[in-house]
């Protein structure tokens, strides 16, 4: 005997399951990466050639500190579930370079780099609703009223 709505009862629990594993694991990647921009507690191989030249230059015009400051304010924000969209649009950027990275440069960490996009494909997916007004196609623009000082009273 199955009951009406139990399918989609229980793809709605599996799909939430789902997000909030990925939500926890996409916060918990980018909360430690983000830390280690600053504490150095994971040792990490100097990279070579290209992605020598281009994470020195990073490193030397303090570039990376804005970016693990990002990756763990973002990160925090995920782990609080608090602002998700915003620590999702902060992510983006971050993850889209680091993407390029490993594809052009560097891709022994492509791997990695392609499963944090695809938690955030899944956790986007969940908060899509909060991005609608980014992704329309046309938007109707409105003018606003210029407010006139015809009404104030001179002290004289």
């Amino acid at each position: 005997m199955s009951f009406p709505g139990w399918d989609m009862q229980a793809d709605r629990v599996c799909m939430k399951i789902l997000t909030n594993i990925s939500r926890f694991l996409l916060a918990l990647i980018f909360t430690i990466f983000g830390l280690n921009g600053f504490l150095h507690f994971i040792p990490m191989p100097p990279p070579t050639g290209v992605a020598a030249q281009f994470m020195g230059a990073m490193f030397v015009s303090k570039y990376l500190l804005f970016v693990f400051a990002i990756q763990l304010i973002a990160g925090v924000l995920l782990f609080v579930k608090r602002y998700v969209p915003l620590a999702l649009t902060l992510l983006a950027p971050v993850i889209v370079n680091i993407l390029l990275f490993h594809s052009l440069m560097a891709p022994s960490g492509l791997g990695l780099a392609l499963f944090v996009a695809i938690l955030w494909g899944i956790v986007f997916a969940s908060v899509r609703s909060a991005f609608a007004g980014i992704v329309e196609a046309r938007v109707e623009t409105r003018t606003v009223p210029v407010r006139r000082h015809s009404d104030v009273i001179s002290p004289t």
